[in-house]
């Protein structure tokens, strides 16, 4: 008799869906710049936050470990979506495709080797370590997710924007204003929707895994 294969619980089959679509559309969004206030960020960080979100709130509900083989089996969908983007991009363009599109696509889709390298390795680094800070915090705040949540988020993403920007423009242009007006929206950022999202995400996914029970 074979054994049955062991259950996925509800909740880490939904939030791991949500979390394998983010990671790649983080990388399209970039190609955006958006003004929020004072602040200006690259429209990545939005779908970005939510994926760093949702590693803490695996984390709350399944361990450490199973968010951090998340991160990992998201490098899947990452270089899944650079082959193709960089694939269709070098295809030939049909004569007939709507003009401004023709011309905007490549600008827009055909980031540099170097800067998707950057993409990789900040996002390893920082999902790895968001989820690290998201752990220990626990003795020092307690069962406090959200706010456990807010801290890993801003120092991870500090260490994010030290990563993507300095390999993606060091050599390139003056960096560290950049550097630093982006981290500085990042940790905004990261105060305003990552405790929200780990709330929600943290409730859907016990009202999930008790459904199932």
């Amino acid at each position: 008799m074979t054994n049955p294969a062991p259950a996925i619980p509800r909740s880490l089959f939904v939030l791991a869906i949500l979390y394998g679509g983010m990671v790649p559309l983080g990388g399209f969004l970039g190609a955006k710049q958006v003004t929020l206030g004072p602040l200006a960020v690259e429209a990545g960080i939005f779908p970005f936050l939510t994926l760093v979100a949702l590693s803490s709130a695996i984390a709350e509900l399944h361990g450490p470990g199973t968010a951090n083989r998340l991160v990992r089996y998201g490098f899947v969908p990452l270089i899944v979506a650079i082959f193709w983007t960089f694939l269709v991009v070098r295809l030939p363009t049909d004569p007939g495709m709507y003009e401004p599109a023709k011309e905007a696509f490549p600008i827009i889709m055909a980031q540099g080797a170097r800067m998707m390298a950057a993409g990789i390795i900040a996002y390893g680094v920082s999902v790895t370590l968001n989820i690290w800070l998201f752990d220990r915090l626990r003795n020092a705040v307690g069962r406090f997710a959200a706010l456990r949540g807010f801290i890993a988020a801003a120092l991870s993403q500090i260490v994010d924007t030290i990563l993507f920007i300095g390999i993606s423009f060091y050599g390139v242009r003056p960096i560290m204003e950049l550097m630093v007006g982006q981290a500085i929206a990042k940790v905004v950022l990261s105060a305003v929707l990552v405790p929200l999202i780990v709330i929600v995400a943290v409730r859907i996914g016990k009202r999930l895994d008790q459904q199932a029970a």
